[in-house]
C-alpha cells in the first residue's frame, strides 16, 4: 500500500510502498478516507529538536483519520465491517490509576498514533478497537477527520462555564475557530479571537462564530473591549497559540476570577505576570488531547445539532499532491488541510 513515512531522521518525508497492517487480537483495520495535516506532523517533517527525541523511523505519520472498517481482529465486538470511524491517537495502557479510574487522557504510558506507532497518513491503518469512535449520525469522511483537533477544541471550550460569558480566544488557527464555534453554540455572549493573519481571522468572521476578530499588530485589546462595553475583562480566555505575547495579554485582558485553558504549545518557556494571577485570583488549566470519551460523545452531540465545522477545512489535496498539501498548512494562513486516500468523499 502506499503511505507517507519519516524514513529516516533528518527533514522530510517520503511516499513509499509498504507492508499492509493486518487486524490482531483487539483490532481494526481501517480503510483511510481522508487524514488532517496536524502541527505534529509538519514538526516531524521538519525534524526539529522535539521530533529528534520523540521519533525512531521508520514510521508513518498521521493521527486525524477518518475510514471505513474493512476487518477486525479476534475479540472486537464494538465496531462492526463497513462503521464510518475516528481514530483516538492516544493510545493508553489501561491499567494506570489513571487508566482504571476512567481518567484515561491522563495515563502516563499514552503512546501515540503516527508517532509512536505507524499511522493514518496511509492506505490502511490499524489500531485498538477502544481506539475508534463510530460514528453512528451522517458525516462527511473529511469532517470526521478533523474530530481530532475539534476534540481538542471541544475540551478547550467546555472545560469553563461560557453560557452568557464574555470569552477570548488567541490564535486563530483551525483549533481556535472551532473553539470559537463550540462556545458560541454553547451562548457565549462576546467571543473576540485574535491572531497576526489577516486569513485566518477573515475565516473567522465569514463563519460567523466571533463578535470581533482582531489583528493585534494594528488594534488593543483594550480599545476592543471598550467598544464592546466590557469593563471587568474576558471571564474566559482560550490560549491556543503558544505565543508568549498572546499568553501575557491574555492574562492581562482577564476579569477578577477568570478562567484559562491552555492548549497552544510554546517552543520555549514563558515568564508570566504572576502577580496578576494570584491578585486577580485567575484558573489556569492546562489541556491536552480529548477526555476519552466524553469529548468524544460531546463532539458528535454537538454536530449532530446542526454544528457545521466544515468550512474550517479550507484546503483539500490528494496524497499524489502530499508535497503541496504540508506546504500549505506549513504556510500557517489558512484553515484545515486534509489528504483524500479513499475514494469516499
Amino acid at each position: 500500500m502506499k503511505a507517507l513515512v519519516k524514513a529516516e531522521a533528518g527533514p522530510g518525508l517520503e511516499l513509499r510502498d509498504v507492508p499492509e497492517p493486518e487486524a490482531r487480537a483487539g483490532e481494526v483495520l481501517i480503510r483511510v478516507l481522508w487524514t488532517g495535516i496536524c502541527g505534529t506532523d509538519l514538526h516531524i517533517r521538519s525534524w526539529d529538536a522535539w521530533a529528534q527525541t520523540a521519533v525512531k523511523p521508520p514510521v508513518v505519520l498521521g493521527h486525524e483519520v477518518a475510514g471505513r472498517v474493512v476487518a477486525v481482529g479476534s475479540g472486537v465486538d464494538t465496531v462492526d465491517v463497513g462503521d464510518l470511524v475516528s481514530i483516538e491517537g492516544h493510545i493508553v495502557c489501561g491499567r494506570c490509576r489513571w487508566c482504571l479510574a476512567g481518567r484515561r487522557q491522563l495515563c502516563p504510558n499514552t503512546i501515540s498514533v503516527g508517532v509512536d506507532r505507524d499511522g493514518g497518513f496511509a492506505e490502511y491503518v490499524a489500531v485498538p478497537a477502544t481506539n475508534v469512535w463510530r460514528h453512528r449520525h451522517p458525516i462527511a469522511p473529511d469532517v470526521a477527520a478533523i474530530f481530532d483537533p475539534f476534540g481538542n477544541a471541544v475540551h478547550s471550550a467546555l472545560s469553563f462555564k461560557v453560557l452568557g460569558e464574555d470569552v477570548l480566544i488567541t490564535g486563530a488557527g483551525p483549533i481556535g475557530i472551532m473553539s470559537a464555534a463550540v462556545v458560541k453554540h454553547a451562548g457565549a455572549r462576546n467571543i473576540v479571537i485574535t491572531d497576526l493573519s489577516p486569513e485566518r481571522l477573515a475565516l473567522a468572521e465569514s463563519m460567523g462564530v466571533v463578535t470581533r476578530a482582531v489583528d493585534v499588530r494594528s488594534t488593543e485589546l483594550r480599545d476592543v473591549m471598550a467598544e464592546l462595553g466590557m469593563v471587568e475583562g474576558f471571564d474566559v480566555g482560550l490560549e491556543m497559540s503558544g505565543a508568549a505575547p498572546a499568553l501575557r495579554s491574555m492574562i492581562s485582558s482577564m476579569a477578577h476570577g477568570g478562567h484559562i485553558a491552555l492548549l497552544g504549545l510554546p517552543a520555549t518557556s514563558i515568564e508570566l505576570d504572576w502577580d496578576r494571577v494570584i491578585h486577580s485570583m485567575l484558573t489556569i488549566k492546562g489541556i491536552f488531547g480529548r477526555e476519552m470519551f466524553e469529548t468524544w460523545y460531546a463532539m458528535s452531540v454537538l454536530v449532530a445539532a446542526g454544528l457545521d465545522i466544515s468550512p474550517v477545512i479550507t484546503d483539500r489535496f490528494h496524497y499524489t499532491e502530499w508535497e503541496q498539501a504540508f506546504e500549505t498548512a506549513a504556510g500557517g494562513h489558512g484553515g484545515k488541510v486534509v489528504i483524500q486516500w479513499g475514494d469516499e468523499s
